[in-house]
C-alpha cells in the first residue's frame, strides 16, 4: 500500500511567498513517489494570504487550507495541522523557505530507515547576529533545565511518524512547546544538518516578542528550574543579609580593632536601608513573577477553551475519532 505524505504550513501574512512556496514545495513533492497532502493553515492573516490559498486549491486539490478566525500563534497553527493530518508521516515547514523544501526528502529517508521523530538542525542560518546569539543560548540553557535531551538548534522544521502525531493530538495543554512535545512523546528520534536560508520574499512574521513567548513556554513548560533558582535566590539574599547583620555587630563590638584594620565603622543611616528594602524587595517580586508564570500556565489550562476556531477550510477532510 503506498504511504501519504501530510505537509504542514503555518501561515500569517505569507502573500508574498506564497508563489515561491507552490513552486518550490510542488516540485519537490513530485518527486516523493508518494500520495501527497498540503496543509496551510492561515493564522488569522490580514492580507491576502487566504485567497491565495484558495486559488492555489482551486488548482490542485492536494493543497488543502484551514483559515483562523483569528491569529491564535504559531504553535496552534501548527497543532491544528496536525490535528486535521491524514499522512503515515507528517512534515512541518515555515511558509517562509528559511527551511528549504528540498531537506525534505532527506527526512523521508530517515523515517524509512525507521526513525519516527526526524528533526532539522541548524548547522548554519542567516539571520541577525543578535537572534542568532539568543537562539543559541536558550537552546543550550533549555537543555540543561530539563531532564529530557532537547535537540540543539532545531526548530519546527521536521518529520512526525503517525504514531507520534497520535499521541501529540491527545496531549490538552494549551501553551504548547510543540519541540518539546515532540521529544517528550520518545519513540526513535534522529537528526539532519542543513544550512538555514533568508526569508524568500516579504517581511519576518515571527517578532521578537513572539519568539521570547515561545522561549518561555519552553521553559515553564518543561522545567520546574526557575521555581527551584528562586529558591536558592532568596536563600543567597538571605545569607547575604545575615553576614552583613554580622559584620555591623562586629564593628561595632570590635571599633577599634576594625579601625586599625584601616575599615572604621562608619554610619549605618538611611542609604543602607533603602539599598537593602530595594534589593529585597525586587528579589520578592522575581519571585513572585516566576510564581505568576506557572499559576497564569495553570488558569488558561482549567479554562478548557478550544485551541483555535476555524473561519473557513477548503478540501479539508475533518479526521476520524477513534
Amino acid at each position: 500500500m503506498q504511504k501519504k505524505i501530510s505537509v504542514i504550513v503555518p501561515c500569517f501574512n505569507e502573500e508574498a511567498v506564497l508563489p515561491k512556496l507552490f513552486a518550490r514545495l510542488g516540485a519537490v513533492a513530485a518527486t516523493w513517489q508518494a500520495d501527497y497532502e498540503i496543509i496551510c493553515v492561515d493564522d488569522g492573516s490580514r492580507d491576502h494570504t487566504w485567497e491565495i490559498l484558495q486559488a492555489q486549491n482551486a488548482k490542485d486539490p492536494r493543497w488543502r487550507g484551514l483559515s483562523f478566525a483569528r491569529n491564535f500563534g504559531h504553535q496552534t497553527a501548527v497543532s491544528a495541522g496536525l490535528h486535521f493530518a491524514s499522512g503515515d508521516a507528517v512534515v512541518v515547514i515555515d511558509a517562509d523557505l528559511q527551511d528549504p523544501p528540498e531537506e525534505i526528502a532527506r527526512l523521508l529517508a530517515k523515517w524509512r530507515e525507521g526513525f519516527e521523530v526526524v528533526f532539522a538542525t541548524r548547522k548554519k542560518r542567516k539571520d541577525p547576529l543578535l537572534k542568532t546569539f539568543l537562539a543559541w543560548g536558550f537552546y543550550r540553557l533549555l537543555s540543561k533545565m530539563t531532564p529530557l535531551p532537547m535537540a540543539r538548534d532545531a526548530g519546527d522544521f521536521c518529520l512526525l511518524d503517525k504514531k507520534v502525531v497520535a499521541v501529540m493530538k491527545a496531549l490538552p495543554e494549551r501553551n504548547r512547546y510543540l519541540r518539546g512535545l515532540r521529544t517528550w512523546c520518545g519513540f526513535r528520534q534522529t537528526s539532519v544538518e542543513f544550512d538555514r536560508a533568508e526569508r524568500a520574499a516579504g517581511e519576518a512574521q515571527y517578532t521578537f516578542r513572539k519568539s521570547l513567548r515561545l522561549a518561555m513556554d519552553g521553559m515553564f513548560s518543561f522545567s520546574i528550574m526557575p521555581l527551584r533558582l528562586a529558591t536558592w535566590l532568596g536563600l543567597a539574599v538571605s545569607a547575604a543579609c545575615f553576614v552583613g547583620v554580622m559584620v555591623t555587630l562586629l564593628e561595632k563590638i570590635f571599633a577599634e580593632e576594625f579601625t586599625k584594620l584601616g575599615y572604621p565603622p562608619g554610619p549605618h543611616g538611611v542609604t543602607t536601608m533603602v539599598i537593602s528594602i530595594l534589593f529585597l524587595g525586587g528579589v520578592q517580586l522575581i519571585c513572585l513573577g516566576i510564581l505568576g508564570e506557572y499559576i497564569g500556565r495553570i488558569y488558561e489550562e482549567v479554562k478548557g477553551r478550544p485551541l483555535w476556531i476555524l473561519r473557513d477550510s477548503t478540501n479539508v477532510v475533518p479526521p476520524e475519532k477513534s
